[in-house]
């Protein structure tokens, strides 16, 4: 059930401390970590510690966690230094965007230069 923790989402037990991860940042609503497979020098995961397959399913459910996901995206970038000559927010929606982890999460994605339109 959306909301609920899923046995399976490895999202989910790392929210849970059952998985480990390298924690920059947690507050009463979130959780952010370093990508495992970093695509950029600042690649940080933003997930809301409630489970929600996507961003859309997210925002619907709990606009409030919404907005904390994308706030703490701000501080990551602010506290790895890549806030001041720019850096990416992107939350990836189904398996043909590159959704693999089915646990809403923005990616915060700076420290180099990014092309445009995206790939």
């Amino acid at each position: 059930m959306a909301g609920e923790r899923q046995d399976d989402c490895l999202f989910c037990k790392i929210v849970a401390g059952e998985v480990p991860a390298d924690v920059v940042r947690e507050t009463g609503t979130t959780l952010a970590f370093r990508d495992i497979n970093p695509q950029a020098p600042t690649h940080v995961l933003v997930v809301p510690k409630v489970h929600y397959r996507d961003a859309p399913s997210l925002a619907a459910a709990d606009p409030q966690v919404t907005a904390d996901v994308l706030r703490e995206a701000g501080e990551v970038a602010a506290e790895d230094k890549v806030d001041g000559t720019g850096y990416r927010i992107v939350f990836n929606t189904g398996s043909g965007a590159g959704q693999t982890v089915w646990h809403a999460h923005a990616h915060v994605l700076g420290g180099r230069g990014f092309n445009w339109p995206p790939g």
